[in-house]
C-alpha cells in the first residue's frame, strides 16, 4: 500500500519552454506539491504546505520514485 494519495495532477505543456508535471498529494497527514520535468521526470522542486506557509519539502527517495512511476502510468 502506498504511503501517499495523489489529489491533483497538472501536465503543463508550455512551462517556460519546458514541459512539466506537477502532482499534489497527501503524505503523513500533510499536503505536498512536487514538480517534475515531463521529458525525463527529473525532480524540479518539492513543497510542503504547513501552517499557512509553503516550505521546501524533504521527501524520502522511495516516495519520489513511487510518484514517478504513478506519473509515468498516467502520462
Amino acid at each position: 500500500m502506498k504511503s501517499y494519495e495523489i489529489t491533483n495532477m497538472i501536465i503543463d505543456d508550455d512551462f517556460y519552454g519546458e514541459e512539466s508535471v506537477t502532482a499534489d498529494f497527501t503524505h503523513k497527514d500533510k499536503q505536498y506539491s512536487v514538480t517534475f520535468n515531463k521529458s525525463d521526470l527529473e525532480l524540479v522542486n518539492s513543497w510542503v504546505f504547513e501552517e499557512n506557509r509553503t516550505i521546501p519539502a524533504n521527501l524520502p527517495d522511495v516516495v519520489i520514485d513511487s510518484l514517478r512511476e504513478d506519473i509515468k502510468r498516467t502520462i
